[in-house]
């Protein structure tokens, strides 16, 4: 197996979070984003999307996007679940990841690549589109905050996939340059627990060196590519964006 690192992206770092609480070590092999490394031929030959995270099985099977992987390691190691207990719970879980994905963390994601003065080399930037995100990203933010008010954790009383797709997303909106209005407090206190978990801190290693680690019972190699071709299109949704914005019709979001 192998996996590619590439830093602190949102997605790659999703999956080292998910990898620390399970206690699944694995080698990391870094990839130089900035440099374009995961537009280089040879990866393009391992995923042509050029997307991260990827992880690739000893059948040479290629596994891509993040909670893909992550379902992959629940399955190798079902304790403790991160996906849920039982048919309801892993319902709830679902949902829940799905709604911060789709409602958070793409919105952040949108004003960081069409607003963030380094993105301008990498991304055909759209800053009506990024703009119109920011009301977006905080609406849900104030939805969950009141979600909140009654549980300890995004999808009930355990902590699981979500919050980290929570941390991850509330994380990002500092490079995105999003604050996080002080009235929302139960997002505060939520935030502040979920990120004293040692599994947060090994999360946000940075790339740069390989390491090398293995599973009991199993060694494991795995690679993880990860960054700017992290493994959500964020131009997402463009099809959403208003008409009177005025984009060109080459743009369109990925599936």
């Amino acid at each position: 197996m192998k996996l590619y690192d590439g830093g602190r992206a949102p997605n790659p770092r999703r999956v080292r979070i998910f990898l620390a609480e399970k206690g699944i070590d694995v080698p990391v092999e870094p990839v130089d984003l900035g440099a374009g490394a995961h537009k280089s031929d040879a990866f393009t030959a391992l995923n042509p999307m050029q997307r991260l995270p990827v992880l690739v099985l000893d059948d040479g099977t290629v596994i891509a996007e993040s909670i893909a992987i992550c379902r992959y390691f629940e399955g190798l190691r079902p304790e403790p679940p991160l996906f849920g207990r039982g048919g309801k719970e892993e319902a709830l879980v679902e949902m829940w990841n799905r709604r911060v994905e789709l409602n958070l963390y793409a919105a952040v994601s949108a004003v960081f690549r069409h607003l963030h003065p380094a993105m301008k080399d990498m991304e055909e930037q759209v800053p009506e589109w990024g703009e119109a995100n920011k009301p977006r990203a905080l609406d849900f933010l104030a939805f969950l905050d009141g979600e909140l008010r009654d549980r300890l954790f995004i999808a009930g009383d355990h902590f699981t996939v979500a919050d980290i797709t929570g941390l991850v997303s509330v994380d990002f909106m500092k490079p995105a340059k999003l604050e996080l209005p002080v009235e929302f407090t139960n997002i505060s206190r939520w935030h502040a627990q979920v990120s004293s978990r040692p599994s947060a801190r090994a999360g946000d290693r940075r790339c740069g060196r390989r390491a090398t680690a293995s599973l009991p019972r199993r060694t494991m190699r795995v690679a993880v590519e990860t960054g700017h071709g992290s493994d959500m299109r964020w131009p997402l949704q463009l099809h959403h964006l208003p008409r009177r914005l005025g984009l060109r019709s080459s743009l369109r979001s990925a599936p």
